[in-house]
């Protein structure tokens, strides 16, 4: 199950779908990553757990039949299942909830973890294209990007989610590495942390720059 940056809805939708197609939502990229596939199949039976969860919690959502794995979705899952060979339920995010309700939604799903479900959320800590520097290479970290990734490595540790909620005004230049128009990138760590609230255990497993500033971040919660 896979909450994505690149799927966003104001209701949250579960897919139904049975087989993905592969959907190639970026441009300019080199002609490589268009011929990538990632055929992997649905579980509708699932999907419908996953309603009734969410029903049982008050949380709305819908079902969506036709949509395919978009590169937030199948990039990851190329990396961790290259064979495609287990099934996939891909959510919507709604960057336009409050943190706390982001974190409501993957704490309804939580119970899927007992089944050996893994819950995946798709984004990236520091996500600003507007502030990329193309000429800058790995070791190049801007000092603001570092800064809020450190800041947001204590918080998550400490699983302080009174100041985590508060992110925007506790953070330091969390409007440099969350700008408002990227907002969909960050969320998806609460849908994550909420479907672990029972362990609230978080290990940081990987993280590395591009660009100055461009963060990827893989945090395990237990």
């Amino acid at each position: 199950m896979l909450f994505s940056a690149h799927w966003e809805s104001q209701v949250e939708m579960v897919s139904h779908a049975e087989n993905y197609s592969t959907i190639y939502d970026f441009y300019g990229f080199p002609e490589e990553l268009y011929h990538i596939q990632y055929p992997a199949k649905g579980d509708p039976s699932l999907a419908k757990s996953v309603h009734d969860l969410l029903q049982d919690h008050g949380i709305e959502s819908q079902a969506d039949f036709e949509r395919g794995l978009d590169h937030g979705a199948w990039v990851i899952l190329k990396h961790l299942y290259p064979e495609a060979d287990i099934p996939v339920i891909s959510m919507s995010v709604n960057s336009r909830l409050t943190p706390e309700e982001q974190y409501r939604i993957g704490k309804a799903l939580a119970p899927l973890r007992e089944e050996d479900i893994l819950i995946i959320g798709s984004g990236g800590t520091v996500h600003n294209l507007r502030a990329v520097d193309f000429k800058k290479g790995p070791s190049e970290v801007d000092r603001w990007a570092f800064e809020f990734d450190q800041w947001l490595e204590n918080e998550i540790l400490s699983w302080n989610l009174e100041a985590l909620f508060s992110y925007r005004e506790a953070a330091p230049y969390a409007d440099l590495a969350v700008p408002l128009y990227g907002t969909e990138h960050f969320v998806p760590i609460f849908y994550a942390m909420g479907a672990a609230d029972s362990t609230k255990q978080a290990q940081l497993l990987y993280r590395s720059y591009i660009y100055g500033n461009l963060s990827y971040s893989v945090w395990q919660f237990d």
